[in-house]
């Protein structure tokens, strides 16, 4: 039994750490590392910034996704991404997890 709960805890490990790959790669796909990196200001705030911003707010992925959308992130203009609403969803997730 042990060795099934380790087997599916390292599985669930390796899925996480792919997961987290995957977005910053579709980060990339995406545009979104042409304007911000994940530790630094460049011409947009740091995603680690961004993710410290919304740290415990219930209504962070939502409200994100929503100005993402919409083009006006934070009260200024933002190249709205040409993404599905499930890649948006990923990116804010990863992001936010940083």
């Amino acid at each position: 039994m042990n060795k099934i709960l380790i087997a599916a805890a390292a599985v669930a490990a390796l899925a996480m750490a792919g997961g987290a790959q995957a977005s910053e790669a579709m980060a990339k796909d995406k545009g979104c590392l042409g304007c911000h990196a994940v530790d630094a200001k460049k011409m947009g705030p740091a995603f680690k910034e961004v993710a410290a911003k919304y740290k415990g707010k219930a209504d962070a992925e939502a409200t994100i996704i929503a100005e993402l959308k919409s083009g006006k992130v934070g009260g200024k203009t933002h190249p709205v991404p040409k993404a599905s609403d499930d890649e948006l969803k990923a990116l804010t997730k990863w992001m936010l997890s940083l």
